[in-house]
C-alpha cells in the first residue's frame, strides 16, 4: 500500500531539518572522537606513579663464531 497523498518536494521540504541536525551531530561526535585522540596521544605511555623507575639491564648477545 502506498500513502495517498505522496508529495516529494513537501516531504524533502519537512525533512531537510532533520538531516541537518543528523549531520550536524555526526560532526560534533567526529570532533570529540578527534579531541579525544589527541589527549590520549598527549598523554603517552609513560609509566606513572613511581618516583624510582627500575630499567632492565640489557645483556650482551654471545658473539656467534
Amino acid at each position: 500500500m502506498s500513502p495517498p497523498d505522496t508529495n516529494l518536494e513537501v516531504q524533502k521540504r519537512r525533512h531537510k531539518p532533520a538531516l541537518w541536525g543528523i549531520v550536524a551531530v555526526v560532526i560534533f561526535a567526529a570532533i570529540l572522537l578527534f579531541g579525544l585522540l589527541v589527549v590520549l596521544a598527549e598523554r603517552g605511555n609513560a609509566p606513572q606513579g613511581a618516583d624510582t623507575q627500575i630499567e632492565f639491564p640489557v645483556l650482551p648477545t654471545p658473539p656467534s663464531d
